[in-house]
């Protein structure tokens, strides 16, 4: 499993809402101890509300004692859609006057201020207020106590309903806090998604400064990319001129000692032989330096040629000829195969190389009578396919992997006398838009290699 890379916008999204979501807890727990207090104070008010109506129902009778009407909009203040039960009594100076005997009355320490405490009655949890109020009479001062209980589940119920807006609310802000930061977050890396794209469209060769507008925060990361750029631009001037002075610091000595190798080619007997010898080295260190400045043509440009329509079948024809006095000077059957014409999407030169590639390689590496066969074939969705096979000896498992790996134009460095050849090959079908693949030959003798082209539909 392949790890996703992480996110800038991603990570400040994450963080900006796990610490909103934090402070909201915090909000929640306050916004909870909040609601029961505003719940417990609205509730009591209308306990000691419903206490002191029932106080003014009571007076004194005709005989000088304590009379008492229980209004009825004294208990109707304490209905409620939570269905509480609501319990009373007063007591007068001999007693209970009325209502639940059993309901204990909470100590009044002052005379006007109602008491109020929580407890149980009956297994219910209830809320209890007392007032303790003063009737004059002839016979002088009687007072007398109102208690007033009601359950806590419309209290309780109206602290869940605050609780609960207030839970929506912080939960439209954890949200709206989200879209804020991924808003900002997308917004703040403009310039970064316009720094991949002006990187995206560049050419291969392109190695200029990049000049894009940039914040502050990300100026040092733009200054530090266009010094690379125009390190790797001397450095691939200098690759190209040390290209260039090879080529023309090699060849010219080369030119010369040929020229001298032919000039004494009427010597006979050992020493023509020797000479012979010498000009096929000569040749060899003049093929060599082809590949090497065309690889380096290739690397240092990093360009993809212009594909045209080309008869693929037509060039390697031209090709295996151009080899035939090669393979019979070497004992090799070289041979072409195949349709007599196959189009596809190529480039004439870099095609003719990458051909010329694989037939010396199959030509100088493998021991003579062996059979060498250019095949040219229409390929699945109008492709075409070029082969070259031979009949070779059997190749050993971990040399077929070698051979592979050198396919791979990011494979490293490049050893041994096919490692070039094979390297080259791999970059020029990258440059054509071509694969290649590597198997054995028929029957498990030799190798056989595939190179498959764009169709013309392509």
């Amino acid at each position: 499993m392949v790890d996703r890379p992480p996110s800038l916008r991603r990570s400040i999204l994450v963080w900006l809402v796990l610490a909103t979501a934090a402070i909201g807890a915090l909000a929640l727990i306050d916004t909870r101890i909040e609601a029961q207090r505003t719940a417990r104070d609205v509730s009591d008010r209308v306990l000691v509300g419903a206490a002191m109506a029932i106080a003014e129902g009571v007076d004194v009778d005709g005989e000088g004692g304590v009379a008492i009407l229980i209004p009825f909009s004294a208990l109707d203040m304490l209905s409620s859609t939570a269905q509480d039960q609501v319990f009373y009594r007063v007591d007068g100076p001999a007693g209970l006057l009325t209502g639940y005997d059993d309901l204990s009355a909470v100590p009044v320490t002052e005379t006007r201020a109602p008491a109020l405490t929580d407890g149980t009655y009956r297994g219910m949890q209830i809320r209890t207020a007392t007032i303790l109020r003063e009737l004059t009479s002839g016979e002088g001062t009687l007072p007398f106590r109102v208690t007033v209980a009601e359950t806590t589940r419309a209290r309780e119920a109206l602290a869940q309903a605050i609780l609960a807006r207030s839970a929506l609310r912080i939960a439209a802000l954890i949200l709206g806090a989200a879209v804020v930061a991924w808003t900002a977050a997308t917004y703040a890396l403009r310039p970064l998604d316009r720094l991949s794209r002006s990187l995206a469209a560049r050419a291969p060769h392109d190695l200029t400064p990049i000049e894009t507008p940039a914040p502050a925060e990300l100026r040092p990361v733009l200054d530090a990319l266009n010094g690379f750029l125009v390190r790797l631009s001397r450095a691939m001037a200098a690759m190209q001129n040390f290209a260039s002075n090879a080529n023309h610091q090699i060849r010219t000595p080369l030119t010369v000692a040929r020229t001298q190798v032919a000039m004494a080619g009427k010597a006979r007997g050992e020493a023509r032989q020797t000479l012979d010898k010498a000009d096929r080295a000569l040749i060899r260190i003049e093929r060599v330096l082809e590949q090497i400045l065309l690889l380096a043509r290739i690397e240092a440009t990093g360009t993809r040629p212009v594909l045209t329509a080309l008869d693929v079948a037509q060039l390697a024809r031209g090709v295996t000829a151009d080899f035939l006095p090669q393979a019979v000077a070497l004992g090799k059957d070289l041979g072409f195969a195949g349709a007599d014409s196959a189009m596809a999407w190529s480039e004439e030169v870099l095609l003719g190389e990458l051909l010329r590639n694989l037939i010396d390689n199959a030509l100088t590496h493998c021991p003579s009578e062996t059979m060498v066969t250019v095949h040219v074939a229409p390929s699945g969705a109008d492709g075409v396919t070029v082969e070259v096979i031979d009949t070779g000896p059997p190749i050993a498992d971990a040399d077929l992997a070698l051979l592979r790996g050198r396919l791979d134009p990011s494979g490293g460095v490049r050893t041994g006398t096919r490692g070039l050849g094979l390297h080259i090959v791999a970059e020029i079908a990258l440059a054509l838009r071509a694969s290649v693949r590597l198997e054995r030959g028929p029957q498990g003798q030799g190798l056989a290699w595939s190179v498959t082209l764009p169709g013309m539909v392509d």
